[in-house]
C-alpha cells in the first residue's frame, strides 16, 4: 500500500482504509476489511490456512483469493494440518485439476510442504512461533495514509526466516508481513478507519 490515500467513506458513511472500498469488488473487500483483516487469529490450523492463502495470493489480487476461499478450504481438507500433511502425489494432481483454487504447481507443493513442516511442530508451537514476532503495538506511529504502511519490517523478515528454518516454503518478508497484517499481529487500519478500534 503506497498510494498515499487516507480513509475513504463507504456507502454506509463509515470511514475505511481505501483498499476496503475498491471498485466492483467493494462488497467482498469491505466485508473482509470490516470483519477479519487485522483481527487476532490464533490456532495452528487457522494460521496455517492464512500462510497458505497469503502464499497463493503472491502475484495476484487478494480478491482472487477471497472469491476462491471456500474452494481452497474444500480442496485442502479445511486446512487441517494433519490431513494436508498426509497428502500424496495423487492429491497434488487432484489439486492441479481443481478449478476452485489457484492451480499453481509450486504453490500447491509449498502448501503441502508447509503442512508437513507444521505437523513437525508441537501443538500450539506454530501459533507461538508466529505470535512471538508481533511487534510492540506502541513501537511505531499509527498509519494515517496508505503510504505510511510498510511492505516489509524487521519483524516480518525475522518471521519469514524463522518459518523457513522450520521448513516452510513460499514465505518471504513481504508475504510474512501480509500474514502479520491479516492475523492481527500488527494493526495497519488507518488512524481514522472505523475498524481501527
Amino acid at each position: 500500500m503506497s498510494d498515499g490515500k487516507g480513509v475513504v467513506a463507504g456507502p454506509d458513511g463509515l470511514a475505511r482504509c481505501p483498499w476496503g472500498l475498491e471498485g466492483d469488488s467493494m462488497a467482498d473487500y469491505r466485508t473482509y476489511h470490516d470483519t477479519e483483516w487485522g483481527r487476532p487469529v490464533h490456532g495452528d490450523d487457522a494460521l496455517y490456512e492464512r500462510i497458505c492463502l497469503e502464499a497463493f495470493q503472491s502475484g495476484l489480487s487478494w480478491l482472487t483469493i477471497l472469491r476462491r476461499r471456500e474452494g481452497f478450504r474444500a480442496a485442502f481438507a479445511g486446512f487441517e494440518i494433519a490431513k494436508v500433511a498426509a497428502f500424496a502425489d495423487e492429491d497434488a494432481e487432484r489439486l492441479l485439476a481443481d478449478p476452485g483454487i489457484i492451480r499453481n504447481r509450486a504453490k500447491i507443493a509449498a502448501a503441502i510442504a508447509n503442512a508437513r513442516a507444521a505437523a513437525e511442530l508441537a501443538p500450539g508451537e506454530l501459533d507461538a512461533l508466529i505470535w512471538s514476532h508481533a511487534p510492540d503495538p506502541d513501537g511505531r506511529p499509527v498509519p494515517r495514509t496508505s503510504a505510511d504502511v510498510p511492505a516489509i519490517t524487521p519483524e516480518s523478515t525475522a518471521l519469514a526466516r524463522a518459518l523457513k528454518a522450520h521448513g516452510f516454503r513460499f514465505i518471504g518478508p513481504t508475504t510474512a508481513y501480509a500474514l502479520m497484517q491479516a492475523c492481527g499481529l500488527v494493526n495497519d487500519h488507518l488512524a481514522d478507519c472505523h475498524s481501527r478500534a
